[in-house]
């Protein structure tokens, strides 16, 4: 069996496991990575595996990838219920790389592809972007319930700067995504669909570029819209839907009840599940689920049409 390193990541440290039983702690800063790499390469280890955490792995795991040390990035919930089921209640950072490394073993798990600098500037500016948006909601709120003629204007200024940056994200993001080729016929792939327009592409493209290469069902357990069965013996519980891509699976919420209103199809579908008494949130996940699937067959086939032409 391989060596794995596996690595608990905190905002300031990476607490790093390459079995039987060797452990160090290292800063997680440029130094402290340089250390870890060196001590992944003292201990034969083959791949270095991290949990997603929030962006504090991201710098690590740059700086592993660019020294040419393999890394893969696993979800944290996997590795929870991977440690309770092995008994592994005990919770300390010794342990918690430990149970990652075994996990990693266990589940024989790959190592994860390193976003191209595009990908990961278009993924910053759509992030960028959700922050503004999400900022103007807010500001635009406050706007309505404010009483002083000062903090008005103050909020006034905010909504005028927070404009301005949006107006300049998007221009930046379309002239991204149109100066790549695959990611320009993406983009008029995905407006094909009535409802999908700028927010929608910039984050398919972005917290997305899985899509049109997985199949349906992969690819709705990656974005978070796959019912996961819970059954036993006689009994079959309810199917939930849990993980995955949060920014990807919010919009298509929104979008799936967009678009119903332009695709009698998707209204069909939605009127169907609700008379037979589905619960309303049962019937956003499912369309955003046949949604997701439109889009990812939209994917496939254009990159099978550049493929091609290649």
């Amino acid at each position: 069996m391989q060596n794995i390193c596996g690595v608990d990541v905190s905002k300031d440290w990476l607490d790093a496991f390459i079995g039987p039983d060797s452990f160090k702690r290292f800063a997680n800063t440029p130094d402290g990575i340089d250390q870890l790499a060196n001590f992944a390469r003292t201990g034969a280890a083959a791949l270095v595996v991290m949990e997603s955490s929030g962006g504090v792995e991201r710098m690590a795991f740059q700086m592993l990838w660019a020294g040419d040390i393999p890394c893969a990035l696993v979800n944290p919930r996997g590795v929870r219920d991977f440690a309770k089921a092995m008994g592994r209640l005990e919770k300390t950072d010794r342990i918690d790389a430990q149970v990652i490394a075994h996990f990693a073993a266990t589940r024989k798990i790959k190592p994860t592809p390193l976003p191209s600098a595009q990908q990961q500037h278009l993924a910053a500016l759509s992030a960028r972007m959700r922050q503004v948006t999400s900022d103007l909601v807010v500001q635009k709120q406050r706007l309505h319930s404010v009483q002083s003629d000062v903090a008005r204007q103050g909020i006034v200024e905010i909504i005028g700067v927070l404009k301005r940056q949006s107006k300049e994200l998007s221009a930046a993001i379309a002239t991204l995504i149109a100066n790549d080729p695959v990611w320009a016929a993406l983009d008029t792939a995905f407006r094909s669909v009535k409802g999908v327009a700028d927010r929608t592409v910039a984050t398919l493209i972005a917290d997305l570029p899985e899509i049109g290469t997985l199949s349906n069902k992969q690819i709705a357990k990656l974005v978070g819209l796959a019912p996961l069965a819970d059954d036993s013996g006689k009994r079959q519980g309810k199917r939930h839907t849990r993980g995955g891509r949060s920014s990807v699976r919010s919009l298509l919420f929104l979008i799936g009840d967009i678009a119903r209103k332009y695709d009698q199809s998707l209204t069909d579908f939605r009127d169907r599940l609700l008379a037979a008494g589905k619960p309303k949130m049962v019937v956003r996940i499912a369309l955003a689920h046949k949604l997701l699937v439109r889009l990812n067959a939209k994917a496939r086939e254009t990159r099978a049409a550049i493929a091609q032409q290649g």
